[in-house]
């Protein structure tokens, strides 16, 4: 039987580009772009767009480029740069060869912009930035022009050349297009171009310039000449897309492209303004940009999300033109159900109690099979040493049990996983009280089976006190508690809405010993526990770091129905 073709998604950007294909428009040919700032890591948000822009180009066996827009070098660096690649390489998402920076198009950029003055269609203003707002007007009244509007063009390009030539301080002068100061759309009054902008060193282009084109100027231009097809922005620019026609209509540009706005991505329990994550990382709330417990890629990657599950997330939440806020709920099922197909099992006791089987011999060690992944045979199996001493969670012990609490009590028996059934003999505690130790009886002739007749319900994890590696694991939660902690109804600042259990830190926590070979980012699941992957981290006497990814439930959910 031959396998199903895969399902392509379908939006209404796929249906422009179809229609475009059937009428013959651009030769056949489908290149699109992902044009991110290097002022920061890219988050959840950046991931829509970098599944649907390369998503596109793969499926029509077009191009994509990678093209950083590096216009604004203040806020900018080669940390961001490099972080951009990787993420975008992680998602799956590689643009080849085809990687490109504003900056390689500088001096295109101000030849066009001379092409612009000797038109008539560009002049250097002297104007404050203060200035330039006041006469801009508003929404309801219409903005009136600057007193060097009408320069003429022989001023311009001697101004113009000064500027590039640092005869100016920042802001002293700009280089404004001459559009409609009446125009209904805010965007075409006479837009800044060009400003001043000393003492930077650029990442790309070093000092080799003061002056720097802004951004509705040079990304048109950019996308025109590396033929791009479509123009694949977010809807806070369909405003600016009459501006964008504006300037390939007046220049003789080698193609003109044609801008598209959808609906970017708001997500519960986040923020992915490039600003307010900043403040969490310079503010000291997260411990970099990478943090597990931001939304940013570079953060879900070290949490343990995994490529596939952000891609499955962003094919399900779909491209429309309509807002809406997505649910963290479907991000956590995405990556739930790919860890619950993909993720090894392991076992892992978090807050150790230790256990001494008295009627076992201290010199024994067995070794014992376990599959690693209850459903999938491919996966193998892997053997787990059993001895007389291991470790098993306090919560799967409870001196005063509470109503049908399954698990081991005084006198109890329960079965431990994969191996033998024990019986509570004895608690043993220290001078204050505190339960230190339990003294436990094992049966002989339970190992991984219920003799006829005998019924033990309750079924708990545990590891080897002899074998069982020790580690620091981190529980991440979602970092606000408020669904849209940036736009609340008493008008409350962001960070007011942290929540306090997004990280949880537990120090003495005893690992399975094959969970010593795990690879940096390598999912498993903990029986029991959760989802979890090995840090990059280590803690201070060299011990690991596992980092929670996810719950094996919605616990949200459940709070939310109380």
């Amino acid at each position: 039987m031959s396998e199903e073709p895969v399902k392509k998604p379908t939006n209404f950007i796929r249906h422009i580009i179809d229609a475009d294909l059937e009428n013959g428009k651009n030769e056949g040919r489908i290149t699109t772009r992902f044009p991110p700032e290097p002022n920061g890591y890219l988050h959840i948000g950046h991931a829509k767009s970098i599944v649907l822009n390369f998503g596109i180009a793969e499926d029509y066996n077009g191009r994509c480029n990678l093209r950083f827009d590096d216009t604004n070098p203040h806020k900018e660096n080669s940390e961001f740069v490099e972080a951009i690649k990787a993420d975008v390489h992680w998602l799956g998402c590689d643009p080849k060869e085809n990687i490109f920076f504003a900056s390689d198009y500088f001096e295109k950029l101000f030849a066009y912009a001379v092409e612009l003055i000797k038109k008539g269609k560009a002049y250097v203003c002297d104007l404050s930035a203060e200035q330039i707002r006041e006469y801009r007007g508003t929404l309801t009244q219409a903005g009136k022009n600057s007193s060097y509007r009408d320069r003429s063009v022989e001023e311009n390009l001697t101004l113009f050349n000064a500027m590039r030539n640092g005869d100016f301080a920042d802001g002293e002068k700009v280089l404004r297009a001459k559009i409609d100061m009446s125009s209904g759309n805010i965007n075409l009054r006479d837009p800044t171009i060009y400003r001043v902008r000393h003492g930077i060193v650029h990442h790309q282009t070093g000092s080799q310039w003061c002056i720097y084109p802004m951004y509705d100027y040079t990304h048109c231009i950019s996308d025109a000449l590396e033929g791009i097809t479509h123009s694949l922005c977010t809807l806070e620019f369909e405003d600016h897309r009459p501006l964008y026609n504006w300037f390939l209509e007046q220049l003789d540009v080698p193609h003109h492209p044609r801008q598209i706005e959808f609906s970017r991505l708001t997500l519960e329990h986040t923020v992915t303004s490039k600003r307010k994550l900043s403040e969490l990382v310079e503010q000291g709330f997260v411990e970099g940009w990478d943090d597990p417990r931001m939304p940013t890629i570079a953060g879900m990657r070290r949490r343990g999300y995994s490529a596939a599950s952000i891609r499955e997330f962003c094919n399900r939440i779909g491209v429309t033109k309509a807002h809406n806020v997505v649910e963290m709920a479907m991000l956590e099922d995405c990556i739930r159900s790919d860890l619950n197909d993909n993720a090894p099992r392991r076992m892992a006791v978090l807050n150790p109690l230790k256990v001494v089987i008295t009627n076992y011999d201290d010199s024994k060690v067995e070794d014992l099979l376990s599959a690693n992944h209850p459903q999938n045979e491919e996966f193998g199996k892997r053997s787990i040493p059993f001895c007389n001493e291991i470790y098993i969670d306090r919560s799967d012990f409870a001196e005063v049990p509470p109503k049908k609490y399954k698990r081991l009590i005084p006198g109890g028996e329960v079965r431990l996983r994969n191996a033998y059934v024990i019986r509570c003999d004895e608690m043993i505690k220290d001078e204050q009280g505190e339960l230190i130790e339990l003294r436990c009886s094992v049966d002989a002739d339970t190992l991984g089976k219920n003799p006829e007749g005998r019924k033990v319900k309750g079924v708990i994890h545990w590891v080897s006190a002899k074998h069982g590696i020790s580690a620091e694991v981190r529980l991440f939660d979602r970092l606000f508690s408020h669904p849209t902690p940036d736009n609340t109804k008493d008008g409350s600042d962001y960070t007011a809405h942290i929540n306090p259990e997004a990280l949880r830190t537990l120090s003495h926590c005893v690992l399975e010993n094959s969970l010593a070979s795990a690879e940096i980012g390598q999912g498993f699941q903990f029986e029991r526990e959760g989802y979890f992957c090995l840090d990059p981290a280590k803690t201070a006497d060299g011990r690991p770091v596992f980092n929670r990814t996810i719950t094996l439930r919605d616990v949200w959910a459940k709070m939310q129905s109380k």
